[in-house]
């Protein structure tokens, strides 16, 4: 899992909370009427054969009425502490601090991972401290996620199941970050694009998928329609895809795919060799039924 983009898309879809999140202590400096735009992240190369200095989104935050200063933020997603280097984060800030001129630059490191890190830099003789550095650094797997459950920070809610929580409580966070993503983003195109962000982080086997679709049939609110439409939008590209590879061979699989998601165990071999078998009509109607189906029976009815 790449997750230097995955966090790379969520700071700059959502930069305002980004920064209220991951740099909270000095978020307030940040008025909501700031205007915030990603800047080049490649530095210049001090020999063609060096590697560009690359961080993951560094954030110009500028005030239109000119009344305050511009500041940078430099926001490096670091998935396990023991890699992370602070030499390679101060080289980096020098360098933008220097291209745009300006002293006003906040270094944040979000660690996806425990584990332990180097907080400070100091270079110097035994006497004397030439050079100091430290960085705002966020432990998402520190936080407690209780303290976002109903929090109106997107990125709080999109990063539920990266944060502390206990065991047992893992489908629930699942669907407080859905739930989150559905009040909070009313982009449709987003929505689906954060939905795969909590899925792939979320993680959740087969039978916490059994426990959600189970809530999900006894319950209404705004995130179970959402994740019902997004599982009909799944099927359908399912489908498309499935007749560009084979029609019929993408279509069982996706169908196979959502009874298992549905039904769990129930979804059997021998329910596997009758989709295999059945002629594509067959499966497009199948297909049709699971989503209002009650038992794996209605499906096949």
């Amino acid at each position: 899992m790449d997750h230097d983009q995955n966090f790379k898309n969520l700071i700059v879809d959502y930069p305002h909370d980004a920064i209220s999140l991951f740099a909270a202590s000095v978020s307030a400096d940040v008025d909501p009427d700031a205007r915030i735009t990603p800047i080049r992240q490649e530095q210049l190369k001090e020999r063609l054969g060096d590697r560009f200095r690359e961080l993951d989104v560094p954030l110009l935050v500028e005030w239109p009425d000119g009344r305050r200063e511009a500041i940078l933020f430099v926001i490096e997603e670091e998935t396990e502490p023991s890699r992370f280097s602070i030499h390679r984060l101060a080289h980096y800030c020098l360098d933008l601090a220097a291209g745009f001129d300006t002293e006003r630059v906040v270094p944040v490191v979000v660690f996806l991972n425990r584990g332990p890190f180097r907080r400070d830099l100091r270079l110097g003789s035994d006497s004397q401290d030439h050079l100091q550095f430290n960085f705002l650094s966020f432990s998402l797997a520190e936080e407690p996620a209780e303290r976002h459950l109903d929090s109106p920070n997107v990125v709080a809610r999109l990063n539920l199941p990266n944060m502390a929580y206990r065991p047992e409580a893992k489908v629930d966070i699942y669907e407080q970050a859905v739930r989150g993503l559905v009040m909070l983003e009313p982009d449709h195109g987003r929505r689906a694009k954060y939905t795969d962000f909590i899925d792939m982080y979320a993680a959740l086997d087969e039978n916490e998928w059994a426990i959600d679709l189970a809530r999900a049939a006894k319950e209404d609110d705004v995130a179970v329609s959402f994740r019902q439409k997004m599982e009909e939008e799944g099927l359908k590209k399912g489908l498309e895809q499935g007749r560009e590879e084979g029609a019929h061979d993408g279509a069982a699989r996706m169908l196979l795919r959502q009874l298992g998601l549905r039904f769990g165990d129930e979804a059997s071999a021998s329910v596997r060799s009758r989709v295999e078998a059945a002629e594509l009509d067959e499966i497009m109607a199948w297909s049709d039924r699971i989503l209002t189906a009650a038992s794996l029976e209605d499906v096949f009815r």
